[in-house]
């Protein structure tokens, strides 16, 4: 009929396509065979970004296309350098250096267009600013802002963002309130609470003696703590603001220090909150005025970097040392006491398990701890509320609510099963602090003698047995023997 719209069926459609396909993939092979032509041959010329800018803007993703570009853009600065030019023409010299990276910088642009989550445009781009003479980072900062007001989850350009910012000198209070802003607009938003964790250190440092270091100042932290908790009320199955509100806890890497020392006639035993390698690594014991410093310690595991060092430098009497001196590359020095047992020096300090926080941030935690509560009592099986219950109640105070934690942690296995084993390492983890803290406690002429873990039901791993290295014996259940044979060293044995 005329005047009609001629509606293809489904198989002409399908030819079409097929046919488009075709041409497609003909003329993009014809291209990379110029391109890979004319790399070889080290032609680095216009015709190469010509044969190279189509591809990029259908498909930005092409690593191997963006490395020639970078090396079409500098032979072509090098040209353009080496052209004389009198005094008076050097502006426009480097007017045209500027050119051919805001020509570069537009075809970025276009391809954001196509994939704002390609790491391969965000990468060229700041290599572009790097290079180019006049980098407008404040135009940067604008481009960041206009993709995260489209996506405000983008994380590509929040790393971006952080870059530009730093270049662009963004006063930091002004980022906080950009992530403020996004994080009101979504709570579910990855990239801003991550953001937000990394200005509020610098812009509220933490200035008291607490252990391990709390995030930023106990005022702003109180804040931040009514803060999340109304996010994750919000949303309780979204795991953004819970894994945010994990962080203001301080559940986080422990600082680099000595946890453990021994020291025989025979050998020397030292380990660390985590691993660090022996580099500049300095021992000395001191007391009585006596210096002797120990060397030639060796990794336990023979690696590079280890939490268990030891050493078979021979010691004529330990006992007589009442303080060590600890220092490496990245650690700062340490001055520790030391305690005596049967002859050897010893130094133990066991996991921290929870902190001291000042009464109102307490009764913060105290009553978010409440507002969990109440939760689960609609929400019984919401895993985000079970675990930040278990984890209010370790700030709040571990030994306390211990049994309470485990049983939340056992529910936890049922309830996301599928992160069974991580409740499972987070339960050992636990029970192995407390275990350490009460062997802490023991009458220090008997305390290095064994420690006994083999009555501890819910204990599957042994997440930190750097503490355990000073013992003589340790004692473990059937299962944990099977597992540790012959990985699990005590003093005695090494």
């Amino acid at each position: 009929m005329h005047g009609r719209l001629k509606v293809r069926t489904t198989e002409e459609e399908r030819e079409r396509k097929k046919k488009e396909q075709a041409l497609k993939v003909k003329a993009y092979k014809a291209a990379t065979t110029k391109i890979s032509a004319k790399r070889q041959n080290q032609e680095y010329d216009d015709e190469m970004l010509a044969y190279t800018t189509p591809i990029l803007q259908r498909n930005p993703d092409v690593s191997t296309l963006w490395n020639i570009r970078r090396e079409c853009i500098l032979a072509k600065v090098k040209k353009i350098k080496e052209e004389e030019v009198t005094p008076e023409k050097e502006a426009i010299q480097e007017e045209h250096i500027l050119q051919v990276f805001e020509t570069e910088m537009s075809l970025t642009e276009q391809c954001l267009l196509v994939n704002p989550k390609s790491y391969n445009i965000w990468h060229h781009r700041m290599w572009l600013l790097e290079q180019s003479p006049k980098a407008n980072w404040q135009r940067e900062v604008m481009l960041c802002n206009k993709y995260l007001k489209m996506d405000e989850r983008n994380f590509h350009t929040w790393d971006y963002k952080r870059y530009v910012v730093e270049k662009a000198q963004v006063p930091k209070e002004e980022e906080l309130d950009f992530c403020t802003e996004k994080i009101k607009v979504n709570f579910s938003n990855y990239s801003s609470w991550h953001h937000r964790s990394l200005l509020l250190p610098a812009l509220y440092p933490y200035e008291g003696d607490a252990k391990p270091k709390r995030p930023m100042s106990e005022e702003k932290l109180k804040e931040e703590l009514e803060m999340v908790l109304t996010a994750a009320f919000t949303d309780p199955y979204d795991s953004s603001a819970w894994f945010y509100q994990r962080w203001l806890l301080g559940y986080s890497q422990p600082e680099l220090a000595a946890c453990a020392f021994r020291c025989s006639k025979d050998k020397t035993v030292l380990s660390f909150t985590k691993p660090t390698t022996k580099e500049d690594l300095k021992v000395v014991l001191t007391g009585d005025g006596k210096t002797l410093e120990i060397t030639d310690f060796l990794t336990l595991n023979n690696q590079v970097s280890d939490t268990i060092f030891y050493s078979k430098n021979q010691v004529e009497d330990p006992s007589i040392y009442q303080n060590l001196e600890v220092s490496s590359k990245t650690l700062k020095p340490l001055t520790l006491p030391l305690s005596k047992y049967n002859g050897d020096a010893y130094y133990f300090h066991a996991l921290e398990a929870s902190t001291t926080y000042t009464p109102d941030v307490l009764d913060q935690l105290k009553s978010q701890l409440e507002s969990c509560e109440s939760l689960l009592e609609y929400e019984p099986d919401s895993k985000w509320c079970l675990l930040t219950s278990a984890l209010l109640m370790r700030a709040i105070d571990c030994q306390e609510h211990h049994d309470k934690t485990m049983e939340y942690l056992k529910k936890l296995q049922k309830v996301d099963s599928l992160r069974e084993n991580y409740y499972k390492d987070l339960a050992s983890k636990w029970i192995l602090q407390k275990a350490l803290i009460q062997w802490s406690k023991t009458d220090g002429e008997h305390m290095l003698k064994s420690i006994d873990l083999s009555q501890e039901e819910q204990l599957t791993c042994l997440t930190d047995k750097q503490y355990l290295i000073v013992a003589d014996e340790i004692i473990l259940s059937k299962e944990l023997i099977k597992r540790y044979e012959g990985g699990l060293k005590s003093f005695s044995n090494i």
